[in-house]
């Protein structure tokens, strides 16, 4: 896979990272390989191998461990290009994938054109800070659904029910309600479940405080229904920077919001959503586009937009016009980020009307 050339390649390391073990191929100025090596995935080693190649360009894919890694190299002087696992399946796809075979690719495919590997820009670290609450408080969520939904079974098979609540209130509201026969079993649980109600209301409360004191921007983006202090936080410090986009309308596609694209020919299917880049706040704008098309939904351009849709009948576009809406809000909210401009719900609204 060697390109020849005229002109010095940069001395190269790829690294393809395992979570006890990577696999390190280097390549010099030539384009040839001249070391091979498996060493630890630790800041001892992996420090080692940097400084054995000084200004060396280092290709890694995405993963777990590639942001502190790429940060000691960057220390260190190295250029540093992080792949896209998703963009590359001549290496995730490979009939012969192997460790060793993927550090090859990585390194060739980056010395010669990196672009290829559609290089992948980490979050700043106050941006990841506030991911991990906002993912801390996604997992007590969701552990709080799951032992709910254990509660409401078990009480089921003794032929009971629990009456219908909100998830915060829950715990109280099925105290008395729980049979004798299953105390024992279950209080313990309700007490847990007391403790994760609180334990999430304490990240809600940090998350509307971080919401206006640090990041200020996000008040102009909860001027929209349906975005509250968490959608408007997780947008903030998933998106970055706003001038990283060129366009806003990239934004949607950013977020794997936009059909898949398989035309051959005359035929040009229409697919799914592509599910690319960040599934949680995908996930988030979905479900405000769902508060925005709800019955208490204020009129705006976006519901107007869901409308047109949902007005082709069933659940196929009540599917696509949730999607649909979440796209229009991932453009809108980047425009209000990037602009800082006031909200008006119905802006384009009389232009359609006048057409």
């Amino acid at each position: 896979m060697h390109e020849s050339t005229s002109t010095s390649l940069p001395l190269t390391i790829g690294l393809d990272l395992g979570s006890k073990k990577s696999q390190a191929a280097v390549y010099g100025t030539d384009g040839q390989r001249i070391e091979e090596r498996v060493i630890s995935t630790t800041r001892e080693h992996i420090q080692a191998l940097l400084e054995r190649f000084p200004d060396a360009r280092l290709i890694m894919e995405a993963s777990t461990a590639s942001r502190w890694i790429a940060g000691l190299a960057e220390d260190s002087g190295h250029e540093v290009v992080i792949a896209n696992p998703r963009s590359i399946p001549i290496i995730t796809a490979s009939i012969r994938k192997c460790d060793r075979n993927d550090a090859r690719l990585l390194a060739e495919l980056g010395q010669v054109k990196p672009h290829l590997l559609s290089p992948v820009k980490l979050r700043a670290d106050r941006y990841q800070a506030v991911r991990t609450i906002l993912f801390a408080r996604q997992q007590l969520v969701r552990e709080r659904t799951a032992l709910i939904s254990f509660v409401r079974a078990q009480v089921r098979v003794m032929g009971f029910s629990l009456p219908p609540c909100s998830s915060k209130c829950f715990a109280d509201r099925a105290q008395e309600h729980i049979p004798d026969v299953l105390r024992s079993a279950l209080d313990p649980i309700l007490e847990t479940l007391c403790v994760l109600t609180r334990t999430i209301g304490t990240y809600d409360t940090q998350i509307a405080e971080l919401s206006d004191s640090e990041f200020p921007e996000t008040r102009v983006l909860r001027q929209v229904h349906g975005v509250g202090p968490q959608i408007a936080l997780a947008y903030v410090a998933t998106i970055g920077a706003p001038q990283r986009f060129g366009k806003s309308r990239s934004v949607g596609a950013y977020l794997g919001l936009v059909p898949r694209i398989h035309q051959s020919g005359s035929r040009n299917p229409g697919l799914s959503i592509t599910k690319a880049g960040d599934r949680y706040l995908r996930a988030l704008l979905v479900s405000a586009a769902t508060r925005i098309l709800g019955p208490h939904g204020p009129d705006s351009d976006l519901r107007r937009y869901g409308e047109r849709i949902l007005a082709q009948g069933g659940q196929r576009a009540r599917a696509k016009a949730r999607i649909a809406v979440a796209r229009k809000l991932a453009v809108l909210l980047h425009q209000l980020l990037r602009t800082g401009e006031v909200y008006e719900p119905l802006r384009n609204s009389p232009a359609l009307e006048a057409a």
